[in-house]
């Protein structure tokens, strides 16, 4: 399947304008792992024949690493680029996999003037299996054994919990909740910044401690709905040497997968 994916300046060129931007993050972009995600959520807007575009190279980090870090500074400086491109194009409508982007670009660009209609992608996906734009084959993940790791970003900072309980009920999977889970979730260590920096003094790291949470539910497959929280995942996996009995994955990857 070769997939489609325009850039906001070539279509703005031909005086065309999409219905949506698709906020691939820095991370989407550069990191391993988290480009499945990307060819992933791409191949659902293109089976779901969704009108939309990425800004490529003109798009930029939203800042949200160093504000965390403490760099306000730093932080308004990048939005402010950001908040100018978006404005060259009339950007209203934005939907990113990356709850670090959601929560920053949602929340917090419009004290700086940047006011949008921001999607995660679980809302997203929730939506188009809703309005059937894209239908699963239910027989492919068909009882096959899920936990679902809430990111922080998504879950406590914005208070989603349904949308990615709500693909899981149409994939059929038999999700098995961690004790923590929902608003009792706990971090897998990346958010605000501590990604970048060395862990503090302990027993445990967190990321280790969240892996052992997602096996103790004896579950195939541990999915999040973050990729900064699947590299952490993925990570722990390995050091607990179970990456041959168990995937870490996004969830906009196992859609694409099931999609008829």
């Amino acid at each position: 399947m070769k997939l489609k994916v325009p850039l906001m300046a070539d279509l703005y060129a031909k005086g065309e304008k999409p219905e949506i931007l698709f906020w691939v993050s820095s991370i989407g972009s550069f990191d391993e792992k988290a480009k499945k995600i990307t060819i992933a959520f791409t191949k659902i807007l293109n089976k779901a024949n969704i009108n939309f575009a990425i800004l490529g190279r003109e798009e930029s980090c939203t800042g949200d690493d160093a504000k965390r870090a403490g760099n306000e500074f730093l932080f308004q400086i990048k939005a402010l680029e950001n908040i100018e491109t978006l404005k060259k194009y009339d950007i209203r409508k934005i939907v990113t996999f990356d709850p670090h982007s959601f929560n920053t670009l949602k929340n917090e660009y419009p004290d700086l003037g940047g006011n949008y209609e921001v999607w995660h992608h679980t809302q997203f996906i929730a939506m188009l299996l809703e309005q059937h734009k894209i239908t699963i084959d239910v027989e492919k993940l068909k009882k096959v054994n899920v936990t679902f790791h809430d990111p922080c970003y998504l879950g406590r900072a914005n208070n989603e919990y349904e949308s990615p309980r709500k693909i899981f009920q149409k994939l059929s999977v038999n999700l098995h909740e961690m004790k923590r889970s929902k608003s009792n979730s706990l971090c897998c260590g990346a958010g605000g910044s501590q990604m970048f920096k060395e862990p503090e003094k302990g027993n445990k790291e967190i990321n280790i401690l969240r892996t052992e949470e997602a096996l103790s539910t004896n579950s195939t497959m541990i999915v999040t709905a973050c990729p900064f929280c699947k590299l952490m995942l993925t990570d722990g996996v390995q050091q607990k040497e179970k990456q041959n009995e168990v995937e870490v994955l996004d969830i906009a990857e196992i859609v694409s997968e099931a999609m008829c």
